[in-house]
């Protein structure tokens, strides 16, 4: 049984010893040390995988980027104020203009026109004010000259009016010693009747105290016709001072009313003049719209002016990009936690392959999707969301080289240091 055993392992053991030419023995276990070389090569690409991971983390702790970036810029819309034919033309895209430099002439001979017609009107309406300016103090003057008039009209009526009075009361004590002289020649007569009907006095004597009561009874009559004239002229004085303060009345009344006619007159002259005024200089301005000039610096693109084309008003010739460029970056709202204004960026430029250094100038204020012309509505409740992005506008940092050659519109990639 042994032997069985010692033939039976001989065999397995020559089986996996092999000598080499010098006749010593090879080891049996390089299998083995190949898987273990293997396993120790897996196990430090893992470890090495999850240091990089793990320094990537940290990494990523204090950076934010997005590849959803790009140069903006203020455009500068160059539109026509006025109708016109346009004359000529000073600039092709892509142009560098200061701001002043001219860019387009229109045809002036309308505005021209335009500005003489609203001339001759402007100095017509000034003639026609500085014609009616003297009439406010000529009406005050004429108000004043009538109601002082009147009022001597009125004191001569009232004048007059104690005169005729005067002569009522002179004519009625007039009537009364006639009727007393009369009442007395009637008793005197009656007495001399009587006495001459006895025969005791003289036929003479009778007829001159009858002539002498008829006299008087004449008189009486007279008078009394005097009385009456001098009342009917006491009322007809009366009459004419009532008239007279009448006038005065209405005089002093209309006065006011007369002034301020003419004062809405002039008034009114004086808008006239301002409104054509105002004509005037919309022609002076429509005139100097003819020559169309640079607002702002920038470059020329989208010129759509030619020489010889006629255009309208708010008709677009051509935009002016400003120089003045930034950055609009369109971070995750779930990137915005420890962004802040101030906080230093890396921008890349694509189009340039280079870096440019920057900062965080604002924070919107805004989600994209909510600032554009239609913004979603959920009208039918089923709500679903979706990680909004918000601009976030970042300022190049002056002074560097190559800020010249950046255009609007080119694609960037910024990277925030959140430290």
């Amino acid at each position: 049984m042994p032997d069985s055993d010692q033939e039976h392992v001989r065999p397995n053991e020559t089986q996996h010893q092999i000598v080499d030419p010098s006749g010593a023995p090879v080891g049996t276990d390089e299998p083995h040390a190949k898987k273990t070389t293997h396993f120790v090569l897996i196990a430090f690409a893992l470890v090495a995988l999850l240091l990089v991971a793990f320094l990537f983390y940290l990494h990523a702790l204090h950076y934010e980027d997005t590849d959803d970036a790009q140069v903006d810029t203020h455009l500068a819309p160059i539109a026509s104020r006025v109708d016109g034919t346009v004359r000529a033309v000073y600039v092709e895209d892509n142009t560098y203009v200061k701001a002043g430099q001219p860019l387009v002439d229109l045809d002036p001979a309308d505005s021209e026109v335009a500005l003489q017609q609203a001339q001759a009107k402007y100095d017509q309406a000034l003639a026609q004010e500085q014609a009616q300016n003297p009439n406010v103090p000529l009406t005050q003057i004429s108000n004043s000259t009538n109601i002082s008039t009147q009022q001597d009209e009125v004191v001569n009526a009232k004048a007059a009016l104690a005169s005729a009075e005067h002569d009522y009361d002179n004519a009625s004590a007039t009537l009364r010693q006639a009727e007393a002289n009369s009442a007395k020649s009637q008793a005197d007569f009656a007495r001399y009747k009587a006495l001459y009907e006895q025969r005791e006095v003289s036929r003479s004597d009778y007829d001159n105290y009858a002539a002498t009561a008829a006299a008087q009874a004449a008189a009486v009559e007279g008078d009394r016709a005097a009385q009456a004239s001098a009342a009917k002229t006491v009322e007809q004085r009366k009459a004419q001072a009532g008239e007279q303060e009448s006038k005065l009345a209405q005089n002093q009344r209309n006065a006011p009313h007369q002034l301020a006619i003419q004062e809405a007159n002039l008034h009114s002259q004086a808008a006239n003049v301002e409104s054509l005024k105002a004509n005037l200089l919309q022609a002076q301005l429509n005139l100097k719209y003819c020559h169309i000039t640079a607002p702002v610096s920038g470059f020329t693109t989208q010129r759509s002016a030619e020489i010889g084309s006629r255009i309208s008003i708010g008709q677009q010739l051509l935009m002016i990009a400003q120089i003045d460029l930034w950055v609009t970056a369109n971070f995750k709202e779930t990137q915005l936690a420890h962004m802040r204004v101030g906080q230093r960026v890396v921008i890349r430029v694509d189009a340039l392959k280079r870096d440019f250094n920057g900062t965080i100038e604002s924070m919107p204020t805004i989600t994209g999707s909510r600032a554009s012309v239609l913004p979603p509505e959920n009208a039918t409740g089923n709500y679903v969301k979706v990680v909004q992005r918000l601009p976030t506008r970042i300022r190049f940092d002056q002074g560097q080289s190559g800020l010249d050659q950046l255009r609007a519109g080119m694609s960037v990639e910024p990277k925030v240091h959140l430290e």
